[in-house]
């Protein structure tokens, strides 16, 4: 079903629905209602911000499909459950993750080690705390936490933590689709410690043959990080070529020489 969402009620919405606060106040956007069926308008059918539907839930067959179609839930308090599929995508082939010298010096002299799947919620939690998406503010509520932790024991979600004396100081987690890593968040609380979560992680998806690592939207962050743009059809067929190839990583274990500092 199509409906129309007015400007008011995208205003939240600052900097993914950018082009839509340039228009006319009460300008009219059409967008797609999810019902309570699982399914999905195709996503090359989002507007201009990304903006593909509202409403639904967070049910795991839900985001799993989500996922699976290019499209990823963005919410906002107060405001109908948003989705999202937007055009470019963040990505690094994992491969050709830049080397970083002066990260691994760091690393080393600040004695991280890295784990997989130790502390998912706790990974969660802090980054719910720590603004993300653009520095839009926390957009990880506790349905989103608890949506998450069931696709993290379905086998769908993964973390990877970063802890200096046995201190959680930086984490970042996501979603497998096939081939590709779809990160979330990530989050840190010492200088280097969540650059460096996600430099262990790609080495390690690189050596276990992930095709992608995908940062969802255009931030200069992810830039400084080694992550290019990928038009939205581009990343939709790779995506697809990843399921089809029915590619599968279970053992979630860093290599003893990633694990260290």
């Amino acid at each position: 079903m199509e409906v129309r969402i007015s400007i008011d009620l995208l205003q939240a919405v600052r900097v993914s629905c950018i082009v839509l606060q340039t228009v006319t106040r009460g300008y009219l956007v059409p967008v797609y209602r999810l019902s309570d069926s699982i399914a999905f308008p195709p996503p090359r059918e989002a507007d201009e911000s990304g903006l593909l539907a509202v409403g639904g839930d967070l049910r795991p067959e839900r985001l799993i499909l989500a996922y699976s179609s290019g499209i990823f839930p963005w919410p906002h308090e107060g405001y109908p459950l948003l989705w999202f599929s937007p055009d470019p995508r963040m990505v690094l082939e994992p491969k050709r993750l830049p080397e970083r010298k002066r990260l691994e010096r760091s690393i080393r002299s600040r004695r991280f080690r890295f784990t997989l799947d130790q502390a998912f919620r706790q990974v969660m939690e802090q980054c719910a705390v720590t603004p993300s998406r653009a520095e839009e503010g926390t957009w990880i509520n506790g349905p989103m936490v608890e949506a998450y932790c069931t696709l993290h024991r379905l086998g769908h979600a993964h973390s990877i933590e970063c802890r200096q004396d046995d201190r959680l100081v930086g984490g970042l987690y996501g979603i497998v689709v096939g081939s590709i890593f779809i990160g979330e968040s990530m989050f840190s609380d010492v200088t280097d410690a969540s650059k460096a979560c996600f430099y262990r992680l790609v080495q390690q998806l690189a050596r276990w043959g992930f095709t992608l690592m995908d940062g969802q939207v255009e931030t200069d962050h992810l830039a400084f990080l080694g992550m290019k743009p990928l038009d939205r059809d581009h990343y939709l067929d790779m995506l697809h070529q990843s399921l089809d190839s029915g590619f599968q990583h279970q053992d979630w274990v860093l290599d003893p020489d990633l694990a260290g500092g």
